[in-house]
């Protein structure tokens, strides 16, 4: 039997009676309370995630911007200083490696957050392809990653740093003491769509910081959030998950992920995607709601009315926002129209549902 792996916070999360699951090999709290009322709580208020499953590699030197340049399909060399971007990795056949953000530390040191089922593959990706000698670190294990999500996040945890958290735009970030805890990295993204913060902080101050965000955030309502409600959460915006939206057969093109495939350099698989490009795109990730009752789940097939499949669920939910089954899955690019009636076959029964534009909440 493998040992799953403990996050520096696990014995908080048990003791706030959170049921946990194994999560890409790590113990994780999947909820505290119930899923749609900590969804509810990130999107009306603020929530409080440990998401420190999470992987941190560091890359630097002189050859830096060059691997990353080389690996990723958007163009880091436009970031400045204490900016972030969102990007993914390719292989030769133009899939995806993984997403994953990439943060411009000082002009030659970067830190990329990937996946947690991702971490070991990313890092002999990464290292694979270095044939310029770039340095990089995995921080993984001694880092914590909090995200604090939610209208009210700036409220709950202002009085713990000296940064002006309004005045940070999204995708930017900062480096400042945080609950008296030195250099945390201070991140205006997140994964839920409703505004927020995450925070970089050395594991060995991760309890500390939980527990200051906690108190802080008291005012406001602050409460914590499982991993149930991160995936119902980024389903009604849209956002892809590796390993359901996203993989390495999937491409980001395909995905809706051409706004990040920049083909201003060459990246490793730049020349498959840019043909595919100009060919043409035979298949399109779609957000779409259910007409009826039903909750779509991964790889039920899409059907026409006329019964024939043109594509596959790849996530689905109850949304707590619209309190209907949502879902996004790969249709043929002709059916991917939004408004475009299509049938989901839930045990065998197909059931009407409704392509939106994303985001679906």
């Amino acid at each position: 039997m493998i040992s799953l792996k403990q996050v520096a916070l696990s014995q908080i999360h048990e003791d706030l009676g959170a049921r946990m699951v194994p999560f890409a090999g790590y113990n994780m709290p999947v909820r505290y309370s119930s899923v749609v009322e900590e969804h509810l709580t990130v999107r009306n208020k603020a929530g409080l995630f440990d998401v420190s499953h999470m992987g941190e590699f560091i890359i630097s030197g002189r050859n830096a911007l060059e691997l990353i340049q080389k690996t990723t399909s958007n163009d880091a060399s436009r970031l400045s200083i204490g900016q972030a971007q969102y990007s993914c990795l390719t292989n030769p056949h133009g899939g995806i490696v993984d997403d994953l953000l990439v943060y411009r530390i000082e002009e030659s040191r970067f830190m990329l957050v990937v996946n947690a089922s991702n971490i070991e593959k990313d890092w002999n990706w990464l290292i694979q392809q270095n044939s310029m000698g770039a340095l990089l670190e995995n921080i993984s294990d001694e880092t914590c990653l909090l995200a604090i999500q939610g209208p009210l996040a700036t409220e709950a945890i202002q009085s713990l740093t000296n940064t002006d958290l309004s005045g940070l735009k999204y995708y930017t970030f900062t480096i400042d003491s945080f609950a008296g805890i030195p250099e945390v990295i201070i991140s205006a993204t997140g994964y839920t769509g409703s505004g927020g913060f995450e925070l970089y902080i050395p594991a060995k101050h991760a309890q500390t910081a939980w527990n200051s965000i906690m108190k802080s955030g008291e005012t406001v309502g602050i409460a914590p959030i499982g991993l149930g409600a991160r995936d119902t959460l980024r389903l009604e915006k849209g956002y892809c998950l590796y390993g359901n939206d996203i993989s390495d057969e999937t491409n980001p093109l395909e995905a809706g992920l051409g706004w990040i495939t920049k083909f201003n350099q060459d990246f490793v698989g730049s020349d498959v995607l840019k043909a595919l490009k100009e060919k043409g795109l035979s298949k399109k990730l779609v957000g779409f709601v259910m007409n009826e009752r039903g909750i779509p789940r991964k790889d039920y097939p899409i059907v026409n009315q006329q019964g024939s499949q043109i594509g596959i669920v790849t996530s689905g939910t109850q949304s707590p926002c619209l309190e209907a089954g949502i879902g996004l899955g790969y249709v043929s690019l002709e059916q991917s129209v939004p408004g475009n009636e299509i049938f989901i076959l839930i045990r065998k029964k197909p059931v009407k549902a409704t392509i939106k534009k994303l985001p679906l909440v």
